[in-house]
């Protein structure tokens, strides 16, 4: 019981962490704007990991590395600390361990940004049903627009409700079913 909770305090900090550090990516990667609340909230919670980060690993064609790479790392150390809890002892196989770990955390983050995506589309959907003009808009409208432009192009509105959000919901569904969920169940039986 005790091995659980504890497993359970490690995943909700590590794994909220690693979603604010990923959500600051995926505004910078879609330009949102810097002066709104999520990305004030995101800076300050992030800032002290993040800014010493960025002296030992640069940026890449404009793209904050250090906030990717911490990501990555947050759940590497999350998937070690939780293997400890459990009693797993690395022994021998260490470096094939941590290989599949760091592949492991790979997919993970992969499966949270998916998540990320999903959560924005539906908060947009939902809002533009009920407050079109919420200062919160703008914001979702960048960290939408990419996925829901590629349905808007192919898919006219119908009766005009744009359909586009249902289909990026179902896309981001079938990534999670297929692709994702192959690659974390091959990795978790290779432990």
């Amino acid at each position: 019981m005790l091995t659980g909770a504890l497993i359970f305090l490690v995943d909700t900090a590590f794994g909220l962490f690693t979603v604010a550090l990923l959500l600051r990516f995926y505004l910078q990667c879609t330009r949102s704007s810097y002066r709104n609340p999520l990305s004030d909230f995101l800076g300050a919670l992030t800032n002290f990991a993040v800014l010493p980060a960025r002296r030992i690993i640069p940026g890449l064609w404009g793209y904050d590395l250090a906030t990717l790479t911490l990501a990555w790392l947050a759940q590497l150390l999350e998937a070690l600390i939780v293997l400890q809890i459990k009693g797993y002892q690395l022994g021998d196989a260490a470096g094939t361990t941590l290989a599949l770990l760091a592949l492991l955390s790979v997919v993970t983050l992969i499966k949270l940004v998916i998540y990320i995506v999903m959560v924005a589309v539906i908060i947009q959907a939902v809002l533009s049903w009920v407050n079109s003009y919420s200062p919160l808009a703008p914001l979702l409208n960048s960290m939408t627009r990419p996925f829901l432009r590629l349905f808007q192009k192919r898919i006219p509105p119908i009766g005009n409700v744009d359909l586009s959000p249902l289909f990026v919901i179902i896309s981001c569904q079938l990534l999670l079913m297929v692709p994702v969920a192959w690659l974390e169940m091959t990795l978790s039986r290779m432990l």
